[in-house]
């Protein structure tokens, strides 16, 4: 594993934190619903549902520092593309920024782990 490949995934990594703590910690802040475009309402009806999937982001975030830091290439590389599935996904049908911040890094992560 090259350590641009390394970098990159523990990039991806880095990011999927932050997305949990937007969706876990920050949804009904004004921070936080000015991110995701929601009145105080709406983020209040879905905040049980945001702290789901910010607890996936989590684990996505903590299993791709683990395969990249002990050198499981496959397991990495199949979690990068887990990430680009769902970013693919997340753009298609919540937010199309989704893809640039979410599937594009994991693209280029995926990218230097293939060359």
């Amino acid at each position: 594993m090259s350590t641009a490949a390394l970098t990159a995934t523990l990039v991806v990594a880095a990011l999927h934190v932050g997305f949990m703590i937007l969706e876990s910690v920050l949804w009904t802040t004004p921070r936080g619903r000015r991110i995701f475009g929601q009145t105080a309402e709406g983020a209040e009806a879905t905040r049980v549902l945001a702290l789901n999937q910010g607890v996936y982001n989590g684990g996505v975030a903590g299993l791709l520092a683990w395969a990249a830091l002990t050198g499981r290439a496959d397991t990495t590389i199949a979690l990068l593309a887990f990430v680009i599935a769902m970013g693919v996904v997340g753009a298609a049908t919540a937010k199309p920024t989704i893809l640039l911040f979410q599937a594009l890094p994991a693209a280029l992560a995926l990218a230097l782990y293939l060359v």
